[in-house]
C-alpha cells in the first residue's frame, strides 16, 4: 500500500509558510517560483533558498524547486542540495493523451 504525500505549494511567498511547518504534516516544501527564475543575478534569491532548503532538512522536508528554466539554474540548485526540480528546462506542458503515449520519448526527471 503506498502512502499519502503532502506538498507545501508556493513554499516562501508569505511569512506565515514557516509557521505551516509546525501544524501541518506535509513531506515536502515547494519552492516558490519567484525565488528560482532569478536565482542566478539575485543574492537575496539565493539567500532565501538556502534558507528554506536548510529548514527543510532539519525539519526532515524533501525540496521542490519551481520555474528551473535553464541548466544554470539547475546546476546551481543541485549544488545547494534541492531534491526535486519542475520546470520547462525538462519538459514542457502536453496533453495528457501525448503523455501516456507509449511511442513518446521518454521524459527526463531530475532527483
Amino acid at each position: 500500500m503506498q502512502k499519502i504525500r503532502f506538498s507545501l505549494d508556493d513554499f516562501g511567498s508569505g511569512v506565515s509558510s514557516f509557521g505551516y511547518l509546525k501544524s501541518l504534516p506535509i513531506d515536502f516544501l515547494k519552492i516558490d517560483g519567484q525565488f528560482i527564475k532569478s536565482l542566478i543575478e539575485n543574492d537575496i534569491d539565493k539567500a532565501m533558498v538556502r534558507c528554506i532548503i536548510e529548514v527543510a532538512k532539519v525539519t526532515n522536508k524533501l525540496t521542490v524547486a519551481e520555474w528551473v528554466e535553464s541548466e544554470a539554474v539547475e546546476n546551481l540548485l543541485q549544488e545547494m542540495g534541492i531534491d526535486y526540480m519542475q520546470g520547462f528546462l525538462r519538459h514542457k506542458p502536453a496533453p495528457l493523451d501525448e503523455l501516456l503515449n507509449k511511442e513518446a520519448a521518454p521524459i527526463n526527471y531530475v532527483m
